[in-house]
């Protein structure tokens, strides 16, 4: 995590406690040591963030210092909670985690009556739940898509078949049942979906793609409609 997004982190989990919290417990969380967290926690204070506390002892937010306020109507609110509440059912198990992280940021940020949204849990995703594919990680997936870098997979087509791949990662596609990678197959030569529970192994690859992404996904959207007919499964591996 970058030292600008963890001192973020650092405030919104003081904003948020209702006792005194160690530096343990916040580098806990945000996966540091605790050294780290009490140097951010010292660079905060430089920067007037009102920070009280000690080592040992924990730290707290004096009452009055606040973010910027986020402004939303209240049918963007319940849009944000069922979104949220349907990202419990993927198989992703970071973005399940990023999920509650947002929603204790938003309900801190926001007004009371949009706070009560949040809180009165009026709102639900029901229905499957997927569950983690067992041989890829798919933050890591999510992670090669945003740097633009190859993956090398082994991968078992509907049929049985064998096969091991170099792959651009492109897109993410969540069904309820599973998760399918979309990317540019260097064996083909073509853009091709790849289920998630299908990966037998799969890992990075010290070569990258920088640059083309956007373009690969362009030309996937361009055959939406001329592929509209059969399944996006119909182009499993």
């Amino acid at each position: 995590m970058r030292k600008a997004s963890r001192l973020f982190e650092i405030i919104q989990i003081l904003r948020l406690a209702r006792k005194p919290v160690t530096a343990a417990e916040i580098a806990e969380t945000l996966e540091v040591t605790a050294r780290s967290i009490y140097r951010d926690i010292a660079a905060l204070q430089a920067m007037r963030v009102p920070i009280e506390g000690e080592r040992g002892l924990g730290y707290i937010l004096r009452p009055g210092f606040d973010l910027p306020p986020l402004m939303f109507t209240i049918e963007e609110t319940e849009a944000m909670v069922l979104a949220l509440a349907l990202l419990a059912r993927t198989g992703d198990e970071e973005l399940k985690a990023a999920a509650r992280r947002v929603n204790q940021k938003i309900t801190g940020a926001v007004p009371g009556p949009l706070r009560q949204a949040f809180q009165s849990q009026a709102l639900h995703a029901w229905g499957t739940v997927a569950a983690p594919p067992p041989a890829i990680d798919l933050a890591m997936v999510r992670r090669a898509i945003r740097d633009e870098q190859k993956l090398a997979l082994d991968y078992r087509d509907e049929l049985g078949r064998a096969s091991e791949r170099t792959v651009r990662p492109l897109a993410l596609i969540y069904y309820s049942e599973h998760a399918m990678m979309v990317a540019w197959c260097e064996l083909r030569q073509d853009i091709r979906n790849f289920r998630a529970d299908r990966v037998e192994h799969c890992e990075p690859v010290n070569v990258f793609f920088r640059g083309e992404g956007n373009n690969l996904r362009q030309l996937w959207i361009s055959g939406w409609q001329i592929n509209a007919a059969r399944p996006l499964e119909a182009e499993d591996g």
